[in-house]
């Protein structure tokens, strides 16, 4: 793991748009075979040979190992995504899903075969991976503990070395774009304003392909990601946004945590009327206060 300062890129001076490595950490070889790597809040989860390494960067010039998900659960992970209190992981087996409620500690939770993933994308309730051969494969995620596959969309064979997706929402459409191999860069319409339930928070993917671009040497391998504008915070509580009116500010991690956590514990409710009468059902945080 390689530490770049960037900040001189922000400073609005141009003479001094210089970038200097300033932290090698790679302690006792942990981090061998380093090739996909994602910034979770104030922590890099980094797949590597001995799985999923989680490195602290409170300090970038101090980097620590807070904790590794070896391989008692992950098979070579080729690449790792988090949203909110959970991170996918891609490996060679499928895709496996870890609670990161402790950003510093991920539990496995998880996890569902899929051949040769390469990449993978969660947008809402819905994972994209980019499984090679297969092609696009949609996963359901809404409920993280039990991902199923909802379709695998390969536009008839012609999506057929898919080695990356993103995505991207231009008006009311969202889009998948694919990095495939041989068969060069894709478009894939996901939904739209005529799409059922596209008023809702996650309507159900509908793939079209509606572009294809060759390449006229070479393979399409990465797609690059485009800017996330939605988010105020990150996983750590850190400010990320500017607020359009002054003194505004988004909660921090503390006040965050108020709205999921009780007694250190992640607070749910049950559909039982009397759930409050007769206290919390088996393995429930203990609620602060009832209706």
């Amino acid at each position: 793991l390689i530490t770049v300062p960037a900040a001189t890129l922000l400073d609005g001076n141009p003479t001094n748009n210089f970038l200097d490595r300033e932290t090698t950490f790679n302690p006792d070889g942990i981090l061998n075979g380093a090739r996909a790597i994602t910034i979770v809040g104030n922590y890099a989860y980094v797949c590597c040979d001995a799985g999923l390494v989680v490195v602290g960067l409170e300090d970038p010039k101090r980097p620590c190992v807070t904790s590794v998900v070896d391989a008692e659960f992950l098979q070579h992970p080729v690449a790792v995504q988090a949203q909110f209190r959970y991170a996918f992981v891609g490996d060679h087996e499928g895709l496996k899903v870890l609670d990161i409620t402790n950003l510093a500690s991920p539990v496995p939770v998880a996890s569902l075969d899929i051949e040769d993933v390469h990449n993978l994308y969660v947008a809402r309730t819905y994972a994209y991976v980019a499984a090679g051969k297969q092609g696009l494969v949609i996963v359901d995620v809404e409920n993280p503990e039990s991902p199923f596959v909802d379709q695998i969309y390969n536009a008839e064979g012609e999506i057929g070395d898919l080695h990356d997706v993103k995505l991207g929402i231009s008006n009311a459409s969202a889009f998948a774009y694919l990095a495939d191999g041989e068969n060069g860069m894709h478009v894939v319409q996901l939904t739209s304003a005529d799409s059922l339930g596209s008023a809702g928070f996650s309507p159900r993917p509908c793939p079209e392909l509606i572009a294809t671009r060759k390449l006229a040497k070479g393979e399409a391998l990465a797609i690059s990601k485009g800017l996330d504008r939605d988010r105020a915070v990150d996983e750590s509580g850190n400010q990320i946004a500017v607020f359009g009116r002054v003194g505004a500010r988004p909660f921090n991690l503390a006040e965050q945590q108020k709205l999921y956590l009780r007694n250190g514990a992640v607070w749910r409710v049950s559909d039982d009327p009397l759930f409050f009468k007769q206290g919390p059902v088996k393995g429930f945080a203990t609620p602060e206060f009832s209706r």
